[in-house]
C-alpha cells in the first residue's frame, strides 16, 4: 500500500477498532461490577422476605425463572425446603455472600439467619455475565454501526489535510524546466514546511549547479576558439607551403596546435569528474598513504626536470611518512600533486630546484611543493584557482606582469593557473632556453586542483617561499580523514 491517505485511513480505522475493543472490555468488566451489585442486593432482599417462623415446608412453587435456587434449613440442620434439588450446591450455609464453584459452573450465594431458619439463595454467575455483555453490546452497537460512516469522514479528513502537499506537487509540475525559484513556505503546515524547505534547498543547489555549467560551457567555447582557429590558420598554411622546408614546419606547427587543443580537452573532461559533487558521488574512498602516492608523482616527472634542468626532491620523513595516511581516491589525489608539481617545473629555471615536503601528519596530513621560480603575486593567488584565469606570473620582487588577453587566434605563455596534465610530457623540447615561453596552457590545472582538494575535505594555499623568492603551496587535509557525505 503506498497511498499515504490509504495508510492513515486504514491506521485510524485500525486504531479505531483497537480502541472499540478496549472500551468494550472496559464496559463489560464495569456493567458485571453493577450487575453483581444488583443482584447481591435482589438476592439479599429476597432472603428477608421470606417466612421467619418454624415451618415443615414451604407451600407453593418456588422455582425460579431467572435460576434462582433456594434452600431453607432449621436451627437443628434439618432440610425444610431445596427448590432445585438437583442443583449440586454446599450441603452447609455460610452466612454472608460467597461465589462457589460447582461442575455446572460459578455460583453467587447468599446465606442469612431468618428468624428460626437458615435461609440460602444462589444464582448462576453465567446469567450476571450475560447481562453484562448485553449491556456493553448495546453500548458499543451505534459505534460499530456508525463505522462505515467514521471511514468516510477520515478519509475525507485525511484528503483534506494532504491538500499542501498536493499544492506542492502542482507547482513542481506546472514549472518550466530552468525555473528554479524558491517555493513559498507562507499558509502550508507545520509538517510539510521542512519538505518545502528542503526541495528549495536543493533548487537552489541546482540553480547554482546550472549557472556554473552554463558559465563553465561558455567559457570552454570561448577558449576552444583560439587553438581551433589557430588549427585552421596552420591548415591554411599547411595548404600554400611550396618547399618541403615550409610544408614540414607548418605540419610541425599544425601538429603543436592538435596536441594543445587535444590537451585542453582533455583539461577539460578532467576538470569535470573532478567537479566535487560528482566525484563524491563516482568515487568509493580508500585510505591513501601519502608517501609512497607522493614518490611515485616524484619519480613520474624526474626526466622532466631533468630535461629541463631543475633540482626536484622528495622531502618525507619516515617518522611522518609512516603515519600520513588520508581517505580518498588515489588518481585524483596522484592528479592534484602531479598538476602542482607540473607547474612548478614549468616556471621555475633552469638550475632551480622543486622541493616537495611532507611537512605533518598530525592531527592531519600536510604536503607543501615549493619553487624558487618568479612565484604568483598576492593579489592573484585566489584567482589562479578560477577556470580559464590566465595571470600574469610574478617578477623576482614579486611585482606583477601584465596579463592583458592576447589577440585572436594568438598562442599565449602559460601562467602558474595554466596547469599542464600530469601525463602531458610533451612539451620539453622548448625548455632548453631559458627565456623561451612555455607550452600552451589551459587555465584549469588549479581549478582541477581545487575541485579534487574540495572533494577530500582540504584546502590549498598559496604562499611565498621560504627563501622569499618562488612560490609555496600548501595542501592541509584538514577533513580528509572522515569518508564524504553522500548525495540524494
Amino acid at each position: 500500500m503506498r497511498s499515504i491517505r490509504r495508510r492513515l485511513v486504514v491506521g485510524l480505522l485500525i486504531t479505531l477498532l483497537v480502541a472499540l475493543l478496549l472500551a468494550g472490555i472496559a464496559i463489560f468488566r464495569q456493567a458485571r461490577t453493577e450487575a453483581n451489585a444488583l443482584f447481591d442486593f435482589q438476592l439479599q432482599q429476597m432472603a428477608l422476605s421470606l417466612p421467619a417462623e418454624p415451618f415443615s415446608s414451604v407451600p407453593g412453587d418456588h422455582n425460579d425463572a431467572a435460576g434462582l435456587v433456594i434452600q431453607i434449613w432449621s436451627r437443628n440442620g434439618v432440610e425444610l425446603y431445596y427448590s432445585h434439588p438437583r442443583t449440586p450446591l454446599p450441603p452447609r450455609a455460610e452466612l454472608g455472600f460467597t461465589t462457589v464453584q460447582t461442575p455446572a459452573g460459578d455460583w453467587r450465594v447468599y446465606a442469612a439467619l431468618v428468624g428460626d431458619n437458615v435461609v440460602q439463595l444462589a444464582q448462576p454467575m453465567v446469567i450476571r455475565d450475560s447481562l453484562a455483555v448485553s449491556m456493553a453490546l448495546r453500548t458499543l452497537l451505534p459505534l460499530v454501526v456508525a463505522m462505515p460512516l467514521l471511514a468516510l469522514l477520515v478519509w475525507i479528513v485525511v484528503g483534506r489535510g494532504l491538500q499542501p502537499l498536493r499544492r506542492v506537487t502542482k507547482a513542481l509540475d506546472a514549472r518550466a524546466p530552468g525555473a528554479l525559484e524558491a517555493l513559498p513556505e507562507a499558509g502550508l503546515p507545520d509538517e510539510v514546511r521542512p519538505l518545502v524547505r528542503a526541495l528549495n534547498s536543493l533548487l537552489g543547489r541546482l540553480d547554482e549547479a546550472l549557472v556554473q555549467q552554463k558559465a563553465f560551457v561558455a567559457d570552454a567555447a570561448h577558449e576552444l576558439r583560439t587553438p581551433l582557429a589557430a588549427l585552421q590558420l596552420q591548415v591554411q598554411l599547411l595548404d600554400r607551403a611550396h618547399t618541403e622546408t615550409e610544408r614540414a614546419e607548418a605540419m610541425r606547427d599544425l601538429r603543436d596546435g592538435v596536441r594543445r587543443a587535444s590537451h585542453m580537452v582533455a583539461q577539460l573532461l578532467t576538470l569535470a569528474r573532478q567537479e566535487p559533487d560528482v566525484a563524491r558521488a563516482a568515487t568509493a574512498f580508500v585510505e591513501v598513504p601519502l608517501a609512497p602516492l607522493l614518490h611515485d608523482v616524484v619519480a613520474h616527472h624526474a626526466a622532466l626536470a631533468v630535461a629541463r634542468g631543475i633540482d626536484l626532491g622528495l622531502d618525507a620523513p619516515e617518522a611522518l611518512a609512516a603515519i600520513s595516511r588520508v581517505r580518498g581516491d588515489a588518481n585524483a589525489l596522484q592528479t592534484l600533486f602531479g598538476n602542482l608539481v607540473d607547474n612548478a617545473l614549468k616556471y621555475t629555471p633552469r638550475g632551480g630546484h622543486v622541493d616537495v615536503r611532507l611537512v605533518a601528519a598530525t592531527p592531519a596530513p600536510v604536503v607543501e611543493i615549493e619553487d624558487n621560480g618568479p612565484g604568483i603575486a598576492p593579489a592573484e593567488r585566489e584567482r589562479v584557482f578560477d577556470r580559464f584565469f590566465r595571470g600574469g606570473a610574478a617578477s623576482a620582487d614579486g611585482g606583477a606582469q601584465g596579463h592583458a588577453a592576447p589577440p585572436s587566434g594568438a598562442q599565449t605563455p602559460d601562467h602558474k593557473g595554466d596547469t599542464d596534465d600530469t601525463d602531458d610530457t610533451d612539451d620539453t623540447d622548448d625548455t632548453d632556453d631559458t627565456n623561451a615561453p612555455r607550452a600552451q596552457g589551459s587555465g584549469l590545472g588549479l581549478a582541477i586542483v581545487r575541485n579534487i582538494a574540495q572533494t577530500h575535505g582540504a584546502r590549498v594555499e598559496l604562499f611565498d617561499a621560504r627563501s622569499g623568492q618562488g612560490l609555496r603551496v600548501r595542501v592541509s587535509f584538514g577533513g580528509a580523514a572522515s569518508t564524504p557525505p553522500p548525495v540524494l
